[in-house]
């Protein structure tokens, strides 16, 4: 689950069976009853039905833990932390950073560094198509240690620098989950 949308899937679906969820957070659903095989086969169904996939292989959980973590400190807060991402995720998830770091970069193909910079740079576009903050204030917003560090990374990832995007007609998000 990547956003309010799947969340609220998995709220309906869960509803439809009859099951009560004690926590529900992006990528995780803890439920009140023990789920019967049948349950979980139709679980199973209806969400891959809507794109999403049931986990239940704890090295996959993991992965889509860090790829939560780092969606939902992005994109659904207001402040990055001002720690080192690689201590906040330890804390997190009570892993070794370096364990976490290498099982993301054999299963992902790119390392946790890189997940971040391309979600950020997603914010940096949401940020721009908004037009309430300036240059200088996306920056600080998302910990970037000046303009320059944040445009050159932008270019690096998308060919354009900020200013252009900003003046572009046409501007171009991807989807949280398709960054």
């Amino acid at each position: 689950m990547v956003s309010l949308r799947c969340k609220m899937l998995v709220k309906a679906e869960l509803k439809k069976l009859g099951l009560h969820y004690v926590n529900l957070t992006l990528g995780e659903v803890e439920v009140m009853e023990n789920i019967s095989l049948e349950q979980n086969e139709q679980l199973k169904i209806a969400l891959l039905k809507s794109g999403l996939v049931l986990m239940d292989d704890k090295r996959a959980i993991l992965i889509e833990k860090i790829k939560n973590i780092i969606i939902e400190m992005v994109h659904y807060t207001d402040e990055i932390p001002k720690t080192n991402f690689s201590l906040y995720l330890t804390e997190k998830l009570h892993y070794d950073y370096t364990y976490l770091a290498n099982l993301f970069s054999e299963t992902e193909g790119t390392t946790v560094e890189h997940f971040i910079i391309l979600h950020k740079i997603e914010k940096v576009k949401e940020l721009i198509i908004y037009d309430e903050l300036n240059l200088t204030e996306i920056a600080q917003k998302l910990h970037y240690s000046s303009v320059a560090h944040l445009s050159n990374q932008f270019k690096k990832i998308t060919g354009l620098t900020p200013s252009y995007f900003r003046k572009l007609k046409n501007k171009k998000r991807k989807p949280i989950d398709n960054v």
